[in-house]
């Protein structure tokens, strides 16, 4: 099984080179300005979590199948797409540890830039078949469906935290899960396969936020690239938040003060301390710590071997990582 296994991340390294090959073709423009900012966070690098479940996920079937790739990249230029929005929406100044795009640019040059990669996306997609290219764009729904709904806040009579875990659901689950259906179903993987990657990826996707909602709170600025307290100076209520603002009190009122506006440094770092101290923290490590469980249980459907390893190790990590 190990040599399987390092056959699997050999295998998926040399997909994520052709990935970073295709992703840098996709942004390429006649226009310089244009290709500038349309690169600009494709070369600041990252993760690249969604390409690799895209192709450990084909690894259920054929792994050499060359819509894997495109795929990967449809899926990534997505994701990409959505975070030049959500730093234009979250008033952002850092992003990958430099200037987010709308620092660097503006926040209109940076909305049209989304909407550009947005239709590069589409365009890599329709070469993937009907099937995938319905499915992609069931999940830019989701995905979209989740950032209007953040905007709009919660209703009367809704449940802050319920809604919360919606919007979390949209804009991160529904296409983290779309990259394991994908990489599944191209690779011709059998269809209760493919549901279980499906149900793999979307509970990922829920943990994998959740936990960029802890790190925003305990985090290393040095090693993140982003000073701790960006949702806080947003303005933006993430699950610890939402629970202490539940337990009322003191310390909710202090906390309401700085979401309200109070944006100095001092306040910033106090409402951090106070969250760090809180049991509304360890509360929402329980809750993303039951999606990660959820996510590997889900693997219950998929064969035992290395790919439902390799899945399990990303399940592991997703709440132990520094960035």
């Amino acid at each position: 099984m190990t040599d399987d296994l390092a056959s699997i991340q050999a295998n998926v390294k040399a997909g994520l080179g052709r990935v970073e090959g295709a992703l840098a073709e996709a942004v390429a423009t006649a226009d310089p300005f244009v290709a500038e900012a349309a690169s600009y966070l494709v070369t600041a690098g990252g993760k690249r979590l969604r390409p690799t479940l895209v192709l450990i996920a084909g690894h259920t079937g054929d792994p050499d199948e060359s819509r894997l790739v495109g795929a990967a990249v449809a899926i990534e230029l997505t994701h990409l797409s959505s975070l030049y929005h959500d730093d234009v929406m979250d008033e952002a100044e850092l992003r990958r540890g430099m200037r987010s795009p709308n620092a660097r640019y503006d926040n209109k040059v940076a909305v049209l830039t989304g909407d550009y990669l947005f239709a590069r996306a589409s365009e890599v997609t329709a070469s993937l078949g009907t099937e995938a290219t319905r499915v992609l764009a069931r999940a830019i729904a989701r995905l979209t469906q989740g950032q209007i709904r953040e905007v709009r806040g919660p209703g009367p009579g809704d449940d802050p935290v319920e809604h919360y875990l919606a919007v979390l659901a949209d804009k991160t689950g529904a296409l983290i899960a779309t990259a394991c259906r994908l990489g599944g179903y191209l690779a011709g993987a059998d269809p209760r396969v493919v549901a279980a990657l499906t149900e793999f990826g979307e509970r990922v996707g829920r943990a994998f936020q959740l936990g960029d909602d802890l790190l925003d709170i305990t985090g290393d600025a040095g090693v993140a690239g982003k000073a701790p307290g960006g949702d806080l100076r947003a303005g933006v209520r993430t699950l610890p938040v939402l629970y202490l603002l539940r337990q009322g009190g003191p310390d909710a009122a202090k906390l309401t003060t700085v979401l309200d506006g109070d944006h100095d440094n001092g306040a910033i770092n106090d409402a951090l301390d106070l969250l760090r101290r809180s049991p509304a923290l360890t509360e929402a490590r329980r809750t993303a710590q039951a999606e990660v469980d959820a996510a590997r249980a889900a693997l219950d459907g998929v064969p035992a071997g290395p790919v439902r390893t390799a899945l399990q190790a990303v399940a592991d990590q997703v709440l132990d990582r520094q960035v």
